[in-house]
């Protein structure tokens, strides 16, 4: 998948396309309804979102304007933000993920080409203008399985798979003591290699169960483990 952030702004509009068909599903029971997310609705899901759009708009601000935007005022505020939101009528989370998702595309576009070697303060620190896209894409595409209506890791582009399973498998590496194993996608030679190879289960699959297994969003019960045994439990995703 490309990291050119106007490239990818096609995924990210067909990926809200998608969402809003699935928002766009739900009555005042589904949404409150559990979704993957312990604790959490599909209702403080689609706040979450919105929410994330508003805060991708500061971050991208903030590159173009040089002013010092925190993603979120506070990680309370986030959590109050969301959870406020949550309890909202159908019609509400509906108009509130539109407008976000325009006011985010908005933003990308009045970026100019300078603004993007940026750094800026994401929630977790800091980060490249550049990946502010991929970041929204992302949390649509990952966010988008926690609803738990019908969207799996089957229905990801297949080079979203990919850049995910990478990037999570190079994110677990860097832990102190990271889990050993080696990733194999199915049908290609492509392996992803975390700790140390040597005596390192092999897990193999589809790219996109390898990766929602990774990031914690599947049990991996499509997966196999050579020598036979059972999975390794991933880290903690961020």
């Amino acid at each position: 998948m490309t990291t050119d952030p106007l490239l990818l702004m096609g995924e990210v509009d067909a990926a809200t396309s998608r969402l809003l068909r699935t928002a766009g599903s739900f009555d005042a029971a589904g949404l409150a309804a559990a979704s993957l997310l312990p604790g959490w609705t599909r209702g403080h899901v689609l706040a979450h979102l919105a929410r994330n759009a508003d805060g991708f708009v500061n971050l991208l601000t903030a590159a173009r304007t040089g002013e010092a935007l925190p993603m979120y005022a506070s990680v309370d505020a986030r959590n109050a933000d969301i959870e406020a939101g949550a309890g909202r009528p159908p019609a509400a989370h509906l108009d509130d993920l539109r407008r976000t998702a325009d006011l985010f595309a908005g933003a990308v576009a009045a970026m100019p080409v300078e603004a993007w070697a940026a750094t800026v303060q994401a929630r977790l620190g800091p980060w490249p203008a550049a990946l502010l896209v991929w970041g929204r894409l992302r949390e649509i595409e990952v966010h988008h399985l926690d609803l738990s209506a019908g969207y799996g890791p089957t229905d990801w582009s297949e080079t979203f798979a990919h850049r995910l399973l990478r990037e999570t498998a190079s994110h677990h590496a860097m832990r102190s003591t990271p889990p050993s194993m080696v990733l194999r996608a199915d049908g290609s030679g492509h392996e992803v290699v975390i700790g140390d190879r040597v005596g390192a289960p092999i897990v193999a699959g589809p790219v996109p169960d390898l990766a929602a297994w990774l990031i914690g969003r599947a049990d991996g019960a499509a997966l196999s483990v050579t020598p036979d045994g059972p999975l390794p439990t991933p880290p903690e995703w961020i």
